[in-house]
């Protein structure tokens, strides 16, 4: 997954166009009201004109949710902060107001509905913070764990071989058994992965919450990171095997 920031609301300027687009009124600085050009810190509606205000484009998922960057969040507070911000910019709310007020809100919508989806993953939440932490996780290959490799090329033929053999016969329902049971041992495996990953997620709330900007510290926090990197690798490989048996043997 691509670190992605939260999209900000104006279109490309060097775009031509023989119609004003009242978005491309918005003031470049978020740090300005677009209507009133008061000073925002970060607020969804400006304290002087009320209006509401986009969505900066260096805001990330959890800013955008108003939660900490936590990787053990609470999915009930999550939801209800969710909703509670997505009835701020219900389209219900914006029938009478201006072209551009009714546009942030649409684009806002947008925003906090991928912020959602997001965060509400474990998984998808690990691989974001990783992208805010690193700058990028599109760097992150799937890989085999080291002491499955041998036992994955022996599973690639097997599979293989049962693909090519008449599914009905002794044969291929001898096949047929053992992917099954190798991909209950590779679903089991998955799940010490996600187990170990959920406890790699308590160590890194604990480092953030201590606040510490020491060296020992900084060596935590790289060890960490690493960790959760090659876990989601290793991971998403396994997973990818697990899927494609599922699909060969239903």
């Amino acid at each position: 997954m691509v670190y992605t920031p939260c999209p900000f609301l104006l279109m490309d300027n060097n775009q031509p166009s023989t119609h004003p687009d009242p978005r491309r009124q918005l003031q470049m600085a978020r740090s300005m009201c677009w209507h009133c050009q008061s000073e925002m810190s970060g607020e969804y509606f400006c304290e002087r004109c009320v209006k509401v205000q986009p969505v900066s484009k260096d805001t990330d998922y959890f800013s955008c949710l108003g939660v900490p960057r936590r990787l053990t969040l609470d999915p009930q507070k999550l939801e209800a902060k969710f909703y509670e911000l997505s009835r701020a910019f219900h389209p219900d709310f914006y029938q009478s107001k201006s072209p551009t007020e009714q546009t942030i809100s649409l684009s806002n919508a947008a925003v906090l509905n991928t912020a959602y989806r997001t965060l509400r993953d474990p998984i998808q939440r690990a691989e974001y913070l990783l992208g805010l932490e690193t700058g990028s996780v599109k760097d992150i290959r799937t890989s085999p764990p080291a002491d499955l490799f041998e036992e994955i090329l022996v599973l690639q033929d097997i599979l293989e071989e049962y693909r090519a053999s008449e599914h009905d016969s002794d044969e291929g329902r001898r096949l047929r058994d053992t992917l099954k049971t190798e991909q209950q041992a590779l679903e089991r495996r998955k799940e010490e992965m996600e187990s170990r990953l959920r406890e790699l997620f308590v160590d890194w709330d604990k480092l953030q919450d201590a606040g510490e900007a020491t060296s020992p510290a900084r060596v935590e926090r790289d060890r960490i990171l690493k960790q959760m990197r090659d876990l989601l690798s290793h991971r998403t490989y396994i997973n990818n095997i697990v899927n494609d048996l599922a699909a060969t043997i239903a």
